[in-house]
């Protein structure tokens, strides 16, 4: 399979550049950071695909903060939503076989318990800008695939972490913070919302997730890529606790909690295991080991 990555320098883009490698395909990485075309250069776009000539792109890039999106609105809708359009039309005009839209599980926003776990046909209900955004991308999808035939798969990704996530994204950020405690003796432990719950994958097993679906899922159809299984944060904070080398005290930080934030989040993963085969092989456990160790090391190094 011959492959173009966007957002190729990003946590989950490297992640999978390495698995499409392991796997044998002839893979091809771009972002804006290594001169790549804007997402919103719908020129630059056409003019990479054409030269590239993939087989499939997956669509990793765009704005993926979802706290900076209250403040940053207007610019997360261009880069999400807008980038969206412009990387599926370019795709188009390249002939490019099959594209992976890679949105969130935040588009299905603030759910009633019962809903749960969440299934593909859940309906929309975006909090964040950063979720209506990417509600928008799913949306351009789907008309991608329905207005013009376009080979399409909608990948709905829940929570997920490993080695190499930016210290933005909560379990990240308290292993850092756990690594960073240890390394200068600091006894308290900032934190945000407790009491949130997640359906948490690890990045290793959810690029598995993507390459699977590239190949054979169905084309226009969604995907939830998730455990099927939510922890609270309170939960990860105490995992993660019991891994340092020394006692800390989690204080709740009035600056970490978000203006609004989803009380739970838990997705089904039937549909994507029935049509791939795919299901989650790390632990939960060993993804939290390998997270701290990875800040360890940072934060060693930057000494």
């Amino acid at each position: 399979m011959k492959a173009l990555v966007s957002g190729a320098g990003g946590f989950v883009g490297k992640h999978l550049i390495e698995h499409l490698e392991k796997s044998g395909d002839d893979v091809f990485g771009t972002d804006i950071i290594s001169g790549g075309p804007d997402l919103n250069d719908p020129v630059g776009l056409a003019d990479l695909f054409h030269d590239v000539l993939p087989e499939v792109i997956f669509h990793l890039a765009g704005q993926a903060d979802v706290g900076y999106s209250w403040d940053a609105a207007n610019e997360t809708f261009r880069s999400n939503a807008e980038g969206t359009l412009n990387v599926l039309t370019a795709a188009r005009s390249a002939g490019v076989a099959r594209v992976v839209t890679v949105t969130s599980a935040d588009i299905y926003g603030i759910v009633n318990s019962e809903d749960l776990p969440l299934n593909e046909d859940a309906p929309f209900r975006p909090v964040s800008p950063y979720s209506a955004s990417k509600a928008s991308a799913d949306l351009l999808a789907l008309q991608a695939y329905l207005g013009y035939s376009q080979e399409v798969i909608r990948v709905r990704a829940f929570n997920h972490l490993g080695p190499g996530q930016s210290d933005k994204f909560v379990c990240s950020a308290l292993a850092a913070r756990i690594a960073h405690n240890e390394l200068h003796g600091v006894s308290k432990l900032p934190i945000g919302n407790l009491t949130a719950k997640r359906d948490f994958t690890d990045v290793r097993d959810v690029v598995r997730a993507y390459r699977l679906l590239a190949l054979t899922g169905k084309s226009g159809e969604a995907y939830n890529v998730c455990s099927g299984v939510s922890i609270s944060i309170e939960k990860i904070a105490a995992k993660l606790l019991a891994l340092s080398t020394m006692p800390m005290e989690l204080v709740v930080d009035p600056d970490l909690l978000r203006p609004i934030d989803l009380p739970d989040l838990l997705g089904n993963p039937e549909k994507i295991a029935r049509d791939t085969g795919w299901k989650p092989e790390l632990t939960l456990d060993q993804t939290l080991s390998d997270l701290i160790e990875y800040w360890r090391l940072q934060l060693s190094l930057a000494e």
